[in-house]
């Protein structure tokens, strides 16, 4: 069954989607922005709960991925060291990561007084993406405020494109932002979803291909300068350890080469992936769970494929033309295509 992606009905990928084609999907996970857009300043913030409660003391299992490692997301070491997520994630611009960090302990010391206490620290996770090109990134408009307004909106109903963390982005020259995509699929008689979200911000245009067509070519006469980054994260209700997880995240580069990304030295492309189930309880001694046979993975890896892949594309589809720092544009991927007189 093909997917048809918003606006010209391109085809992405075989499996079907959720019933809001987004990471929400996956039941409990919710997604929150606060979008700056005043002239120069063109960012926000993004905010990703893994699920409603105790992220702190009811931790999701997770893996991330580094494709090439130009990026300044915090939290990756612990996350690879013991397989875990136990906070939500945020995404913001590179010079706003520690301001975000700050905010996010704050979040989670005012829900844990046993953090440093009679507990450990927190593992805070903020993923970051270069929004200079509309942005006016040195002047650190970020606050913890906009943090909070972030997390407070989380909600399975998000606006995608042009808005959160992903207001100031460029995606293959043209507007990027804010994607989401999900997947449902069966294994052994369970239905399972797994649905992914980006941040994206790299890409030369005359690489840009949707569902396999070229489209770059008939937008641009010659190569760009493709250096930028993406931040991918996946999620799902499917039982996965951690190591299952980290196939799962490397999975998700075929899905970014799909629209034409080359990974260049310049560029950050981090994938973080987590699972809803078989959680681990903060001071349980012993853990047990049910988890899938990797003999069973084909539909996980290619919803992996297809969901990242759609995701970017979507970043592009639902972001609108947004005019930022000294007068910087980036085109949306509609308009772009009106002007070259290419059909809707």
């Amino acid at each position: 069954m093909g997917i048809e992606t918003n606006k010209w009905g391109f085809r992405v990928g075989r499996l079907p989607h959720g019933p809001r084609n987004k990471i929400s999907d996956v039941p409990g996970v919710t997604v929150g922005h606060c979008t700056l857009a005043d002239g120069n300043v063109q960012t926000g913030v993004t905010a990703l709960l893994p699920h409603p409660g105790d992220v702190f003391h009811d931790k999701v299992l997770a893996a991330s991925h580094v494709i090439n490692g130009f990026g300044k997301t915090t939290g990756l070491v612990q996350i690879d060291e013991l397989g875990t997520l136990e906070t939500p994630i945020l995404f913001t611009n590179t010079l706003s990561v520690g301001t975000v960090e700050t905010a996010l302990v704050k979040y989670m010391l005012q829900r844990n007084p046993d953090i440093c206490e009679t507990t450990g620290s927190v593992n805070p996770v903020v993923c970051e993406c270069n929004d200079s090109g509309l942005n006016d990134i040195r002047g650190l408009h970020v606050t913890e405020d906009h943090v909070f307004a972030a997390l407070d909106a989380a909600d399975t109903a998000f606006a995608l494109g042009a808005v959160g963390a992903g207001r100031g982005m460029s995606c293959y020259h043209l507007k990027g932002g804010i994607g989401s995509a999900s997947r449902v699929f069966e294994i052994g008689g369970q239905t399972y979803t797994l649905g992914a979200l980006a941040m994206t911000n790299f890409g030369s245009l005359i690489d840009l291909t949707i569902a396999g067509e070229r489209i770059g070519k008939k937008l641009a006469a010659e190569p760009e300068d493709a250096k930028g980054s993406c931040i991918m994260v996946l999620a799902t209700d499917a039982p996965l350890s951690s190591r299952q997880l980290s196939r799962v995240a490397r999975r998700a580069q075929s899905g970014l080469a799909r629209t034409g990304a080359v990974t260049e030295h310049g560029s950050g492309e981090i994938v973080l992936a987590f699972s809803t189930a078989n959680r681990i309880q903060a001071g349980q001694i012993f853990h047990s769970g049910v988890y899938l046979n990797d003999e069973a993975f084909r539909p996980i890896f290619r919803a992996a494929t297809e969901t990242v892949e759609e995701s970017i594309i979507r970043s592009m589809l639902e972001a609108e033309t947004v005019t930022g720092r000294d007068g910087h544009i980036r085109l949306s991927l509609h308009d772009a295509m009106e002007r070259a007189g290419l059909p809707r």
